[in-house]
């Protein structure tokens, strides 16, 4: 079972570096151009990141995304009109390691202030759940050698985490969110010291909201019936660890990766043992998979929202809303309801 850690601490190490030279910026059909808004112009990655911003930013910023609604931010590539705007605003948003192509933008990109969120929080590697596991009876499940290669391949054509392994998807832990809230912050008032005091007071009513999830979380799910949940690939490592929960990832830090006869298998006999109820989707995947393993096993179905983008088909309308919708679906997963 993964180790727990509860409080949100005071302040989050900021990095806001400078470099120079090169590409990128925003592509929302609806925003304005990234630069010479008469606000400070802020690009950001992908939702999460969009999210900080118009919520720490409020009224003094134009933020635009790079990845659009509905769009796999994995997959993003970046077009020559995003290369040129990026030149043009003062601030990127963004999280290393999530989106390679953006990463290589913004590192050569000439934009003043750029703030990597990976460096506002301390990244963990997770997704070892798709490989061996030891579970509460105190036994251990192994993968065969072949089910182990064919996963490291799949991985290195696809993968969700960092260079070093870890696990990206920080945002769906309250607490790390809010530490990046409180850099992203602090980063803002420096580059925009004319609104200082409104991106602090922001700031503030952010972590407050994102201290408020949490304990709904830990509320929520005190009392429940089971620890363990399955998913299509592994982004909820940082919620799992936060709770005192077990992920069962599919497909480890790969959603679209088939998994093989052998995890099938594994996760049927798992879900029996541990009292698994509903294996998990996700929006922006396909549900084909968690619906031949539910199958397979007799589970029910259910969203499990990873957040990385918000669209018509999403469970709310901002970051709250998912979330809230995503501790519901967990509370009826465990037993908790």
């Amino acid at each position: 079972m993964n180790v727990r850690r509860r409080l949100i601490p005071a302040a989050a190490v900021t990095a806001v570096t400078a470099l120079a030279m090169g590409t990128l910026s925003a592509c929302s059909s609806d925003s304005a151009a990234a630069g010479d808004t008469g606000k400070f112009d802020v690009v950001a990655s992908f939702y999460p990141m969009a999210f900080l911003a118009e919520q720490i930013g409020g009224d003094h910023v134009n933020v635009t995304s790079l990845t659009q609604p509905g769009q796999e931010p994995h997959d993003l590539e970046i077009s020559a009109k995003q290369t040129a705007q990026l030149e043009e605003t003062d601030a990127a948003l963004y999280l290393k390691g999530l989106q390679p192509t953006v990463d290589e933008a913004i590192g050569q990109s000439g934009v003043k202030t750029k703030i990597d969120a990976a460096t506002l929080t301390t990244l963990e590697t997770h997704g070892t759940e798709a490989g061996a596991h030891e579970d509460e009876h105190g036994h251990e499940d192994e993968h065969d050698d072949e089910h182990a290669d064919e996963h490291a391949g799949e991985e290195e054509g696809h993968s969700h985490e960092t260079e070093g392994g870890e696990d990206p998807h920080v945002w769906l832990d309250p607490v790390k969110y809010a530490e990046i809230a409180e850099g992203v912050g602090t980063a803002f008032e420096k580059a925009d010291p004319d609104h200082a005091a409104d991106y602090k007071k922001n700031t503030e009513a952010l972590v407050g909201r994102l201290n408020e999830l949490d304990t709904s979380f830990e509320t929520g799910l005190k009392d429940r019936t089971s620890d363990v949940f399955i998913t299509t690939h592994s982004a909820f490592g940082y919620l799992a660890e936060r709770y005192g929960l077990t992920q069962e990832a599919i497909n480890g830090l790969s959603p679209e990766a088939e998994p093989s006869a052998a995890r099938v298998k594994e996760l049927a006999e798992t879900a029996k043992a541990d009292g698994v109820t509903t294996v998990f989707y996700e929006t922006l995947v396909s549900d084909d998979t968690a619906k031949t393993v539910a199958a397979d096993a007799g589970l029910k179905t259910d969203v499990l929202d990873p957040l990385e983008g918000i669209t018509d088909s999403s469970r709310g309308d901002d970051y709250f809303e998912v979330m809230e919708s995503n501790l519901k679906a967990l509370r009826t997963a465990l037993g908790a309801a």
